[in-house]
């Protein structure tokens, strides 16, 4: 077995999504659940098929998402692993419904960070065996940094 890193660097204004499916209906759920999480949203999503064909499979509803999360999915190259791509929205939107998906069986991760993805690499095929997300942290937070915090998730919205 041999290990290697897969780089992803999040462009300024979009998240990632990266999971694990079992089926080839995938791509065609998760179209769904985002267009009907936020019609104004964004999106590619890419699926690698991992018997039959087995080819990258996509939509969206921008062009350049979609490109994108095929070669992030083509890339890995993990069977049955799936690359959302998102502009215009957040995961936290999403997550709840695509963990309702009957066919998503893992969300490795959901951000705006970027992701090392941690690749096993056997004779049959590869593997996901997990995400560096973002850094290491530089301390404990803080009375000043917990009211920062609190001040941010008031002004984006989230909280009252």
């Amino acid at each position: 077995m041999k290990t290697k890193t897969y780089k992803i660097v999040v462009s300024e204004g979009e998240n990632l999504i990266l999971g694990m499916s079992h089926f080839i209906k995938t791509v065609e759920d998760v179209y769904e659940i985002m267009v009907n999480t936020s019609p104004a949203l964004k999106f590619g999503v890419a699926f690698c098929e991992a018997s039959q064909d087995r080819l990258v499979r996509s939509d969206g509803n921008d062009a350049d998402l979609i490109a994108r999360a095929e070669t992030y999915a083509y890339d890995i190259g993990a069977g049955h692993s799936f690359v959302i791509i998102m502009r215009e929205g957040y995961p936290i939107n999403i997550l709840p419904a695509l963990k309702q998906c009957r066919e998503i069986v893992n969300l490795f991760c959901a951000t705006a960070n970027p992701v090392e993805v941690l690749i096993a690499e056997t004779d049959q095929g590869r593997a996901i065996l997990g995400v560096v997300d973002g850094f290491t942290p530089t301390g404990v937070e803080e009375e000043k940094h917990k009211k920062e915090r609190i001040q941010f998730l008031r002004k984006i919205g989230y909280k009252r």
